[in-house]
């Protein structure tokens, strides 16, 4: 899919695996602030709704003997923020990107989408790898960091905090993939059907090089 350059924006919000997972299971997301952010989705969907933007909502399922997101536990099942309002299309994946043996592709491309406004989990995982494909495909890409959250990792190399996780994940979108921005800013942005802003690589590192 190539996005030609001189039409405007014509989104779909991808809502990525807003489970019970992450909130009462065993991946239990810190930051930002849980209950902002599923207050925030919950102000995107009804923002879209009324904008006429068409909301894709996108579940994860892992194999039986995986200890997450096994299908049919109550940690599987969508939050009620989500499972409680409408949407346009369901996806259930079982890999990282909303794109990965779906027909999201196939259903973006009847509807003519040519931008992408992501929220959800996690910003490192399934947002990233969605994100990545999505401009790889030729989308615009937009990220409602606000309405989208990060679990804090551990392991041989070292760790790092949810909030680490998302701040770092985030900057590096903005410089290149993927506008960040709130959701208030979002649901103006959605009302005058205008782009949202973003850096460029170049952008990004003489800002950092000058601050030093």
């Amino acid at each position: 899919m190539t996005t030609p350059t001189n039409l405007p924006p014509k989104r779909a919000l991808i809502v990525i695996d807003v489970q019970n997972e992450y909130f009462t299971g065993g991946l239990v997301s810190d930051y930002p602030n849980p209950s902002m952010v599923l207050n925030n989705i919950g102000l995107a969907m009804d923002a879209a709704r009324a904008a006429g933007v068409p909301v894709v909502v996108v579940q994860h399922t892992v194999a039986e003997a995986a200890p997450i997101f096994q299908k049919g536990q109550a940690e599987w099942d969508l939050h009620e923020v989500v499972k409680s309002r409408p949407h346009d299309h369901l996806i259930e994946k079982n890999l990282d990107s909303a794109f990965y043996e779906t027909d999201l592709e196939v259903w973006l491309q009847a509807q003519q989408i040519n931008t992408l406004s992501i929220l959800g989990y996690m910003t490192q995982n399934c947002n990233a790898a969605t994100i990545y494909q999505a401009t790889g495909l030729g989308y615009t890409v937009e990220m409602l960091g606000d309405a989208s959250g990060a679990v804090a990792y551990k392991n041989a190399v070292g760790s790092a905090t949810a909030e680490e996780i998302h701040r770092v994940f985030s900057v590096v979108f903005h410089s290149n993939v993927a506008a960040i921005c709130s959701t208030e800013e979002w649901i103006k942005l959605i009302t005058t059907a205008s782009e949202s802003p973003r850096s460029s690589v170049p952008e990004s590192a003489f800002a950092a090089r000058t601050a030093i």
